[in-house]
């Protein structure tokens, strides 16, 4: 009677627990005491004895995440079978917790209990997390020696640790072993390789893909974009819409960052329809990828309108009515519409919606914050930085290698070098994204001797300096011309660092012969290196030729320059530019007729000013400004008293063939002018002047800002597309050599 007591009892609470279980996964874990009450209940009338019930209680705490009932539950089982292993070490595994796994799995072997191949799929995986590549081979080699074969999930946790430790001769060997390789197996070698770079052999495997779903898909486009090849990435989504295969909410985010990268605004409207036609606008990520597509396309308008679904008071911290999933993904969107509005140029508007997320409460995570901070060191606006390295202070984060590099990268671009190296000496130990940054910010300022100093303080820190670093090193030489240092440590990055060579590396070395005045190695490099298909280097290489007043060679690399670029109007202006220098007024107009006949638009210079929280822009013959009158009154009485002390205007600097007089009145006009002289009238005496410009200064812009400084006793700080120039008592920081 007592044993069939005993059991009605635990039929009894296997029913409640079947119960409590359903409950678990409809509703999400339930608060402890229930299951806390059948634990003791079970402890009091002995069914724990009754192995069974008692791995199932062990289930229940391991789903519901307590692990530490689990794992008191776990040491009163007297008698553990493989199953009980198993479910707590997969518990363990799925919280992360990789050194208790490891030892209950060695504990586990100690006391007999044989691992199945959910235990060792646990314990694989937690091997893989760790990178502990040791551990997982000594595993597999226990199994091979003991004739264990596992199914294709096993498998494929043993080719994913391979893999994530870079043993892609054991992963290589395992898969072509794999008798029954699933599409799991496939994606994951595709994107081991492409995590890896190597995206000719991940696309040999793809290609080979028997059966290709959607993951498949997915993970081939996603990692060419991650290896920088967007344009193949767009072929296989192209393909991919070809198959037929439906997208996933992942693909549509994934297709609009490919759009929002590329500036495919008609791709990404269609992608938009397609969101709407299959309901996928709920996603919040998804939203996040279009407003981040309309804001890179421009489209500031399409993107505030998709952002009107994600007001702020939702996501206000402490919000119990808002999940972290879609919190996190409407932040994401506010930061992406703040970094758009400084993209294109809004800076106000930027600087207002940040302000308000602050306002309103919302805590803006750190990459966002750095993401913003970026956004401003690419547009050169120095108050809207200051004012998120202050936010960063204010919320106490530490400033680490992460933040610290987008905070040297911010104030270097935007005319504060110190502001840069005094962030750079408060990180203890710096990394080397850090010196890289440092070096980058020395090497755009013109100060090419500093910034090779301190990469060679950094080597002598045994710190193994990256692309990024010889990149800035190599541009602190060209702007400075240290020719032999270039060739020295452009030799040092391939042969002492195996570090091949990119298309900056080598756009840098052709700046650094052609600025030096060395055309006929300029040429040698380029066709010995085979970068002739690089449109960067022959733009560079015909600009020296224009500097140096090389017509014959310029004519060659003109011709070279739009076999390769026939759509880039840089092309047309430098060929045009260097015509119109030598007073070949024929030659200068049939390139700008070719170049009309084409369709090809040249980019309008602009120059930018901050001022408070204001942004100020001006194009050439600016007439739109609210002081326009006032700039144009005292810029024409300013040329007059720089005129009186040697400055002249450069009138055959204006690229068309027109009479002197009439070309000095477009010249005088230019937007640096303009930008410079509202500085002046708006700012105190002696207060520096920082201009910001999209395009490279003109020479005669350079003396005129000279001779202001000089007159005014102004520093004038401007930021062109290739470097800065300080301006300080009648010189410049460039030593007139850009």
């Amino acid at each position: 009677m007592n044993s069939l007591h005993k059991t009605k009892v635990g039929c009894s609470i296997w029913r409640h627990s079947c119960s409590l279980l359903h409950s678990i996964v409809s509703n999400g874990p339930p608060p402890p005491p229930p299951l806390n009450v059948l634990h003791a209940h079970s402890l009091k009338n002995g069914s724990l004895q009754t192995l069974n019930l008692a791995n199932y209680l062990l289930t229940l705490y391991v789903k519901s995440g307590n692990m530490d009932h689990a794992q008191k539950l776990f040491d009163e089982i007297l008698h553990k079978n493989t199953q009980t292993w198993t479910i707590l070490i997969s518990g363990y595994a799925r919280t992360g917790s990789s050194d208790v796994v490891f030892s209950l799995f060695r504990e586990m072997q100690t006391k007999g209990a044989c691992p199945n191949q959910y235990t060792l799929s646990s314990v694989f995986k937690c091997c893989s997390a760790e990178n502990n590549l040791q551990l997982g081979k000594g595993i597999h080699a226990w199994m091979l020696r003991n004739g264990i074969h596992g199914d294709v999930v096993l498998e494929n946790s043993i080719l994913d640790l391979y893999l994530k430790c870079k043993a892609f001769e054991y992963a290589e060997r395992l898969f072509e072993l794999m008798n029954e390789g699933d599409i799991v197996s496939w994606n994951i070698m595709i994107g081991a390789y492409l995590r890896a770079g190597d995206a000719d052999k991940s696309l040999d495997m793809f290609r080979n893909l028997p059966y290709k779903d959607v993951v498949s898909w997915n993970t081939i486009i996603d990692g060419l974009m991650q290896c920088g090849c967007d344009r193949c990435a767009l072929q296989q989504l192209y393909c991919m819409v070809e198959c037929g295969t439906l997208f996933s909410a992942v693909t549509f985010s994934i297709a609009l960052i490919l759009a929002s990268s590329l500036s495919l605004m008609e791709l990404g409207r269609q992608l938009h329809g397609q969101v709407l036609k299959l309901g996928f606008n709920g996603d919040g990520f998804i939203r996040s990828s279009l407003i981040e597509m309309y804001c890179k396309c421009g489209r500031m308008d399409k993107a505030s309108t998709i952002l009107k679904d994600v007001p702020l008071d939702i996501l206000r911290t402490g919000n119990t009515g808002v999940t972290c999933k879609e919190s996190k993904a409407g932040i994401v969107s506010w930061s992406s519409m703040v970094s758009g509005y400084v993209w294109n140029g809004k800076y106000e508007d930027g600087l207002k919606s940040f302000r308000l997320m602050v306002r309103t409460l919302v805590v803006v995570d750190i990459r966002t914050v750095a993401t913003v901070i970026s956004a401003c060191a690419n547009a050169g606006i120095l108050e809207f930085g200051k004012q998120m390295h202050a936010y960063i202070q204010k919320i106490g984060h530490r400033i680490n290698a992460y933040v610290g590099s987008s905070l040297i990268d911010m104030y270097s671009k935007s005319g504060s070098l110190d502001e840069a190296c005094l962030i750079f000496r408060q990180i203890n130990e710096p990394n080397v994204v850090l010196w890289s940054s440092m070096i980058s910010g020395y090497a755009l300022h013109g100060q090419g001797r500093h910034a090779i100093g301190l990469f060679e303080g950094m080597l002598n820190q045994g710190i193994i300096p990256n692309e990024v670093t010889f990149l800035g090193v190599l541009n602190a030489c060209s702007h400075v011309g240290l020719l032999e240092e270039g060739r020295r440590y452009f030799r040092m990055m391939k042969d002492a660092y195996c570090i091949n060579p990119g298309v900056e590396h080598y756009t840098s070395m052709v700046d650094l012969y052609g600025r030096a005045g060395h055309l006929i190695e300029t040429k040698k490099f380029i066709l010995e290196n085979g970068i002739s298909p690089l449109t960067s280097v022959w733009k560079s290489f015909l600009s020296s030729c224009r500097l140096h007043k090389n017509i014959e060679m310029g004519k060659w690399v003109s011709e070279m320059l739009l076999q390769v670029a026939p759509s880039d109007p840089g092309a047309y202006i430098l060929l045009s530019n260097m015509y119109a220098s030598n007073h070949s007024w024929n030659e200068a107009a049939r390139v700008r007729s070719l170049m009309h006949q084409r369709g090809v638009k040249k980019q309008p210079g602009q120059s930018w000013i901050q001022l408070k929280d204001q942004i100020h822009t001006f194009v050439m013959g600016d007439r739109c400004h609210p002081q326009d009158k006032e700039i144009y009154s005292y810029l024409d009485t300013l040329i007059g008293r720089l005129k009186e002390i040697g400055y002249s205007l450069d009138a055959k600097l204006v690229m068309q063939d027109v009479e002197e007089e009439q070309g000095e009145v477009l010249i005088s006009h230019h937007s640096e002018k303009l930008a410079v002289v509202f500085g002046i009238i708006n700012t105190a005496h002696r207060t520096p002047i920082r201009i910001m410009k999209n395009l490279r200064i003109c020479m005669d812009c350079h003396n005129f800002i000279k001779y202001a400084s000089q007159l005014l006793e102004r520093e004038i700080i401007v930021r062109d597309i290739h470097r800065f120039h300080h301006f300080k008592h009648g010189s410049c920081s460039c030593g007139d050599y850009w």
